[in-house]
């Protein structure tokens, strides 16, 4: 049986989305709370991950083994490196990178974790076209992108580093843990959906953007995630 783990990064989208399910029951492992039930009638386990890429690979990992779930589906929001992509737009990735991953002395390419089998981690086809869908419907106001995403445990305020990650890996945004979270749903085998509402430039004014259209973005993202279980 299909069962589908959600994991946001902000709180705000995380509650709007727990307080929609139906048959809720409220587990713990490991200092972190997980909520099982069904949303519009699909199974799903939702948890808010916390920063960074130990957190969220952690988070993947613990659903995988104690829910068995099958895809999962990450929320949350990330700095824009591309110019067309502006505030408020949506990032569904194709693919993810580590923009931090540095091991070029023994050979390998900047970005490229040691003795994996692949450079970039792969999403699922499947759950990107239905987000597309999804998002398009709820949210009417925004433009969706497709595209690699970057991630590093760095927040990317401003425009030198910015422009070194655009110049090595060409990702439409940058964040702080997808390409944790399709690292290990690519080690177990499971499906995975990586939605990014896009919160500031990643330049100078990142710092001041962040706060302003973090709301905004965790409605988005929570309005989408609903529309897709109607569809799964």
């Amino acid at each position: 049986m299909r069962t589908i783990g959600i994991i946001g990064a902000m709180e705000l989208e995380v509650e709007t989305l727990i307080s929609s399910l139906t048959e809720k029951e409220e587990l713990s492992f490991s200092k972190r709370k997980f909520y099982k039930g069904k949303l519009n009638g699909k199974n799903v386990v939702i948890a808010r991950c916390g920063v960074g890429k130990v957190n969220a690979a952690l988070t993947v990992q613990m659903m995988v083994d104690k829910f068995n779930i099958t895809d999962i589906i990450n929320t949350g929001v990330a700095g824009s490196l591309n110019e067309k992509i502006d505030i408020g737009d949506i990032v569904l990735a194709t693919g993810a990178v580590y923009h931090d991953m540095e091991a070029v002395a023994f050979g390998y390419e900047r970005g490229q974790v040691p003795q994996m089998d692949i450079f970039e981690f792969p999403t699922a086809k499947e759950l990107v076209d239905l987000a597309e869908k999804a998002c398009l419907k709820v949210n009417p106001d925004i433009k969706v992108y497709k595209g690699r995403i970057a991630s590093g445990d760095q927040f990317i305020a401003d425009k030198e580093t910015k422009n070194t990650i655009k110049n090595y890996f060409s990702p439409l945004c940058v964040e702080m843990e997808g390409a944790a979270m399709a690292h290990a749903a690519y080690v177990n085998g499971i499906n995975c959906l990586i939605i990014r509402a896009i919160s500031d430039k990643a330049d100078d004014s990142a710092e001041m953007d962040y706060p302003t259209f973090e709301k905004e973005a965790a409605i988005h993202s929570a309005r989408m995630v609903m529309e897709m279980m109607n569809n799964l």
